[in-house]
């Protein structure tokens, strides 16, 4: 007896049908074919014990079990549920005709409770697109499963439900969730503000200029200045996501198994901040099975690495494809998936091994020679691709003491989101371009020329700082934003002279003279 059912496995951000073929015939073999990984070879064992646990006895017959297409490699144990499907209806407890309605992915518990997989929602959106009536997943993935419309997804705890539901004996209620709703009610409620940073003005300024043009910053400066907590109230700051924005990110994090069962769509931009010891791997992604890397978790958010000469320069230096295409490709032998890594790249350092280079509170033990190590531990390349530098000094105790709160986050925000609807106008006949960080040099000579006098004082800029010529475009990308912050339709002068005060690695001698 064949009988046929449907599930799906995830590659990279999107899923493919699998057809599970279960053939019946006398004998004692349970043969599984289809190039399954350990975890689906193990999948005898679990389906065994779960069917003799929830009430059935196994079929003492030879099961060859097919996963089509044959060719392509079945990861993970969410096939665990439509093969014990399959086997039951070789036995007349499922009836068979409604098998081909519905989609189904799920682990086995021994008992027969379902337990919870990865990627359900791009499988949830496979399943809509080849016309299924209905998903069954665990009821912890409903929820990220629910919010594709027109598909019913049916949370389940145990196999008896998916067997009582096919048999029209106990319907299961689908999952229902409002997405815009849930979506819009998350998105104001932050953890950090501003408002509870004391003085750093400097600093707010720059966050601020690069959260309106979503660009790539660094913080350099003693410890205990705040960098790391001012890089977390960022998100806070940024431009709300659009629901496509959160339907990407939310898939990165399904497939990498990470979303929260309370959770349906991701509301607010992701802030992920790896330590210093992780490895390029975890960084961009891939591994023996495929998994997105931070770069990817952080997908229209924010991706901070704190201490960034701590980081191994191999590690550092595989970021600088992804923060040039906003996407990582991971080929390996048995794969080559693409995943999305379209992030604001925020970076915080000491000045020296020490941390007290420049600090005039604290005298610094490294040499000139140390120094100029550590700071060499960031390559070129690199800093290239990161538009400001910002200096910061540790807050003295009479701005500490103050108890007047600084300025919200909220109203930070309002300006941000006005600079980024200008950018919206200017850029929409530009596909794949949202925002100034990601202007093309043609695009910087139409929308970010300078006057004769901005070029003047660029040109004495460079010149008297010993600015790098990888300088002169970063200088005017920071400058548009800022103009646009002015809501101003020109760069001016003065926008230039405050993006030229955002470029201090540049400068050729930045180690001798100090902070």
């Amino acid at each position: 007896m064949l009988v046929k059912v449907f599930s799906a496995c995830v590659q990279g951000l999107q899923a493919m049908t699998v057809t599970i073929e279960v053939n019946a015939k006398r004998g004692l073999q349970f043969l599984l074919v289809g190039l399954p990984d350990n975890a689906v070879k193990e999948s005898y064992g679990r389906i065994a014990a779960a069917i003799e646990n929830s009430g059935y006895k196994f079929p003492s017959r030879a099961f060859t079990i097919n996963l089509a297409p044959a060719d392509v490699r079945k990861e993970g144990s969410g096939f665990d549920l439509p093969m014990a499907i399959g086997i039951l209806a070789t036995e007349n407890h499922v009836e068979i005709e409604r098998l081909e309605r519905y989609m189904m992915v799920g682990e086995l518990s021994l008992d027969g409770s379902v337990m919870p997989v990865k990627g359900a929602l791009p499988i949830a959106i496979k399943a809509r697109e080849m016309g299924y009536e209905g998903l069954f997943v665990p009821e912890q993935n409903a929820r990220e499963a629910a919010v594709v419309n027109n598909l019913h997804v049916f949370g389940v705890n145990h196999i008896n439900q998916v067997v009582a539901h096919l048999n029209g004996l106990h319907i299961v209620e689908p999952t229902e969730v409002d997405t815009r709703a849930e979506f819009y009610a998350q998105q104001t409620h932050f953890s950090f503000d501003f408002a509870e940073v004391k003085g750093q003005t400097q600093v707010k300024r720059a966050l601020e200029i690069a959260a309106a043009g979503g660009h790539n910053l660094i913080m350099i400066g003693p410890p205990g200045s705040g960098k790391s907590m001012l890089a977390k109230r960022l998100p806070g700051i940024l431009p709300p996501l659009t629901l496509r924005e959160s339907l990407e990110t939310t898939q990165v994090h399904s497939v990498a198994g990470i979303l929260p069962s309370t959770c349906s769509l991701i509301a607010q931009r992701p802030f992920r901040a790896p330590h210093h010891t992780i490895s390029p791997v975890a960084l961009v992604g891939g591994g023996q099975n495929a998994q997105p890397g931070e770069i990817s978790l952080a997908h229209n958010g924010v991706l901070f690495l704190d201490e960034l000469p701590e980081f191994p320069r191999g590690v550092l230096e595989v970021m600088r494809q992804p923060l040039e295409d906003r996407t990582i490709t991971i080929s390996r032998a048995k794969y080559n998936i693409t995943y999305p890594a379209s992030f604001m790249f925020v970076a915080s350092m000491n000045p020296c091994p020490c941390g007290y280079y420049g600090d005039p509170n604290h005298q610094c033990v490294c040499t000139p020679g140390q120094i100029q190590r550590y700071m060499n531990k960031i390559s070129g390349p690199l800093l290239d691709r990161i538009d400001i530098q910002c200096e910061i000094q540790a807050v003295p105790f009479a701005a500490l003491s103050e108890m007047e709160p600084g300025e919200p986050s909220e109203k930070i925000r309002e300006r941000v989101i006005k600079a980024r609807q200008i950018q919206e106008v200017r850029f929409k006949d530009f596909n794949g371009i949202h925002c100034n960080a990601q202007m093309t040099e043609r695009m910087l000579h139409q929308f970010a020329e300078p006057d004769a006098a901005s070029l003047d004082m660029l040109r004495m800029a460079m010149e008297r700082l010993k600015l790098s010529a990888r300088a002169y475009s970063r200088i005017l990308k920071v400058a548009r934003t800022i103009a646009d912050l002015d809501n101003s339709e020109n760069v001016q002068s003065q926008h230039i002279a405050e993006a030229i005060g955002y470029r201090n690695l540049d400068r050729g001698d930045w180690a001798e003279r100090g902070i």
